[in-house]
């Protein structure tokens, strides 16, 4: 079952789902549903699995803020990303790509969170700037 939905969207948005269109050999139609499709369910995921950075111990916060993605991941995302702009990207692959992608970005948001937090309980040290 689908619902048509009409959304004015900003025009550099457009341009770039335009854009992943092109490299995708997909309609920008697709493009936008799969992206709406992947970033509602991930944040629907998110706020169910992840405790605010406050609630944690002050080893959790640390051991946050010390964390990075795991090395497998990490490798798939940038075979991904090269693949992605050489223009070799495959359909099956691209789902794959966004959802590695949105795993890196909360990787970071909740880094960012847990260095605030570290610093705020004087854990660490404010980073230089």
């Amino acid at each position: 079952m689908s619902t048509e939905v009409k959304v004015t969207l900003p025009d550099d948005v457009f341009r770039r789902a335009e854009h992943l269109a092109e490299l995708t050999h997909r309609d920008v139609e697709e493009v936008l549903t799969d992206a709406l499709r992947l970033s509602l369910a991930h944040v629907a995921a998110e706020v169910v699995s992840s405790p605010p950075v406050s609630s944690l111990s002050d080893d959790e916060v640390v051991a946050l803020a010390n964390s990075q993605m795991e090395r497998a991941r990490n490798r798939r995302l940038v075979a991904l990303q090269r693949k992605l702009g050489a223009g070799t990207l495959r359909d099956e692959e691209h789902s794959e790509l966004q959802g590695l992608v949105h795993v890196y970005q909360d990787g970071l948001l909740r880094k960012a969170q847990a260095l605030r937090e570290a610093v705020h309980r004087g854990l660490i040290e404010r980073p230089a700037s």
